[in-house]
């Protein structure tokens, strides 16, 4: 990582901390059921095309289990590409619509952001600070994703994610461990 990059990302970072202590978030309760979410966000590095197409079929795996869906994907390039389009469930942006900092600048970031998901999924493997800064203020009552120390306050559970695993490997850990919070029982404190 180049110094300005360091930069960036050290006053990007501190920025997202210092917002996230103005904000109050409502938590559901210690108890998450997979089968009592109605409503699903997701967040993905829209880049590669095995990913998107990836995302796709897991969106009608969601929609077939009664859930309802919208997803924001992430180009990591200024532009967005001619066969992306948007649909009523799915979003784009890329790095143009970011400011210095990497911050979204978007409302169609600002809406993603305001919605009260039950569920977030983060898939940032790649951690886009793009992709984290939505995941951190969005107003989600549960959020999942990559587990990283410095980001434990930004999410519910978190999924160790060794760098080297694809989307693929990701996905399916997160969708085995939150269809096993299906239980009532299940605490998370």
């Amino acid at each position: 990582m180049g110094l300005i990059k360091k930069i960036k990302s050290f006053f990007a970072n501190n920025a997202l901390k210092r917002e996230l202590e103005n904000r109050v978030r409502k938590l559901m309760p210690n108890r998450f059921n997979f089968n009592g979410v109605k409503t699903v966000g997701m967040i993905f590095d829209a880049s590669n095309p095995e990913d998107y197409e990836l995302v796709k079929r897991y969106v009608v795996y969601l929609r077939e289990n009664a859930k309802k869906v919208k997803v924001l994907g992430y180009f990591s390039k200024k532009e967005i590409p001619a066969l992306t389009y948007s649909k009523l469930e799915y979003d784009f942006f890329s790095s143009k619509e970011t400011n210095w900092f990497e911050k979204p600048t978007t409302h169609i970031i600002d809406n993603f952001m305001e919605e009260e998901y039950d569920l977030l999924i983060d898939l940032n493997i790649h951690d886009h600070f793009p992709l984290k800064y939505v995941s951190a203020l969005s107003k989600a009552k549960f959020k999942v994703g990559k587990y990283k120390e410095e980001d434990e306050s930004i999410y519910d559970m978190m999924i160790d994610a060794d760098n080297t695993q694809t989307l693929k490997y990701f996905l399916r850990q997160i969708d085995t461990y939150i269809t096993m919070l299906n239980k009532p029982e299940v605490s998370l404190n």
